[in-house]
């Protein structure tokens, strides 16, 4: 049983197809962001070989992005009427995030969902064992939502190979599978050989739950798309073609830079006999067959006289300025950056098409956030000990690596405490630091 063969037996009809058809081309999308899906084929019959420089301006561009939006880790608050459901539920909430590198794997989660269209918040655990927090990239797992509500799952299946054995009988793929029955989730897990039989593992076993502990995210999208855009994809034609022009440069360059000798009327032994040394002395001869008509042998340098210097910057600019505006991106240079260091407002306004952009995402990921949150506390009140009442809110503040008025914020959160929407904890927890 191969990958595809899974999917086609998971999810049926032109959307399995399409799914199969996606899986490739994310394939493809990571190779590219990692820089071997941008290699080009260059002619055979040259008398030299062509530079080959790849200069992945992509996977930058992507890194900005996500390090913008959860560089600095949103802040997620429990807020309740009742003090002591606040307390308990935020301290239980904060310790099964810190303990999941929560911050470290949000970032990277985001990556993944930039490049390969989407992403699944999963959350595992039992009776006691502890709370897992992960997130899995769109080449491990198909899904498949309810018809009347997108965002609640029917099934959803993870899969990845653990070996690469050619030989069906010695491959191995891990599979899991959830699926809700009569308003219980229900979890299937097993490793699989190449022909589809189970090798270890296998049983169906009830999770004790009435949802399925996993969310997709989807990248951008219309309505009812359930696959997403990929940023990279937006990337591929500018990448190419400024590492391709940025090569050529360097092969114009190095021509450029030893100009061609050109002898007329010489003899060929001289020619033959010449050295290209610093002070060395050349003893050009005139071709006899020339030398009877009155000409004289001559040596002179042939040298390119076309310049391109500014049109080549120009193009270059213009192709790294495109990449930017595509993501939304600002591309600033130290000079533009000087006398903005103290001013708060200025570079919001430099980051403002960047911050618009974040806000368009985080009207999935707020979503998707809470849920999390809400479904951690709903797994520990099943798997634990302790239950956890379901008589609160919570509610996560978009934060962003821009330099802030500082004596602002301050101001701002004293004033959510006072009305009782932020816990003095909290507001301590935040600027102890920054004492």
């Amino acid at each position: 049983m191969s990958l595809s063969d899974i999917i086609n037996a998971e999810v049926d009809g032109l959307y399995g197809k399409k799914v199969l058809e996606d899986m490739g081309q994310i394939i493809a999308l990571y190779d590219f962001y990692e820089g071997k899906g941008q290699d080009w084929e260059t002619a055979h019959d040259l008398d030299y070989t062509p530079t080959k420089l790849r200069t992945n301006l992509c996977k930058k561009l992507i890194k900005r992005e996500a390090r913008f939006m959860f560089g600095r880790t949103p802040e997620i608050r429990v807020c309740s009427d009742d003090s002591e459901i606040l307390t308990e539920h935020q301290r239980a909430l904060r310790d099964v995030l810190e303990e999941n590198s929560f911050s470290e794997r949000l970032i990277k989660g985001m990556r993944d969902c930039l490049i390969g269209k989407r992403v699944a918040i999963k959350l595992t655990g039992g009776v006691n064992e502890p709370i897992g927090v992960q997130f899995r990239p769109s080449m491990e797992f198909v899904f498949e939502p309810f018809e009347e509500d997108s965002d609640k799952l029917k099934k959803i299946i993870f899969f990845y190979r653990i070996n690469d054995e050619k030989n069906f009988s010695d491959q191995r793929i891990w599979r899991q599978k959830y699926e809700m029955h009569a308003n219980r989730c229900f979890v299937t897990e097993g490793i699989y050989n190449g022909r589809g039989e189970c090798v270890e593992g296998g049983e169906c076993m009830n999770t004790g739950l009435d949802f399925i502990p996993c969310r997709v995210v989807i990248n951008d999208g219309l309505t009812g798309d359930l696959t997403g855009e990929s940023d990279v994809e937006e990337l591929i034609g500018n990448q190419n073609a400024y590492n391709r022009l940025k090569s050529d440069d360097i092969d114009a360059l190095r021509f450029n830079m030893f100009p061609q000798r050109v002898a007329v009327d010489a003899d060929g032994s001289s020619l033959e006999n010449m050295v290209i040394a610093p002070g060395s002395l050349i003893d050009l001869m005139t071709d006899p067959a020339r030398g009877d008509d009155g000409d004289q042998a001559s040596l002179s340098m042939l040298e390119s006289k076309f310049g391109y210097d500014a049109r080549f910057e120009h193009t270059m600019n213009r192709i790294k300025q495109d990449m930017h505006e595509m993501l939304g991106v600002p591309n600033l240079s130290l000079e533009q950056l000087q006398g903005l260091a103290q001013s708060g407002k200025s570079m919001k306004a430099l980051y403002w098409e960047l911050i618009e952009r974040s806000e368009e995402r985080w009207t999935v990921w707020e979503p998707a956030l809470k849920w999390m949150c809400r479904s951690i506390l709903r797994m520990l009140s099943v798997y634990g000990d302790c239950r956890y009442d379901e008589n609160y809110t919570v509610s996560v503040e978009h934060l962003y690596p821009i330099l802030e008025d500082e004596e602002s914020e301050r101001e701002l959160d004293l004033r959510e405490v006072a009305a009782g929407v932020r816990t003095p904890e909290s507001y301590r927890e935040k600027w102890i630091n920054a004492v």
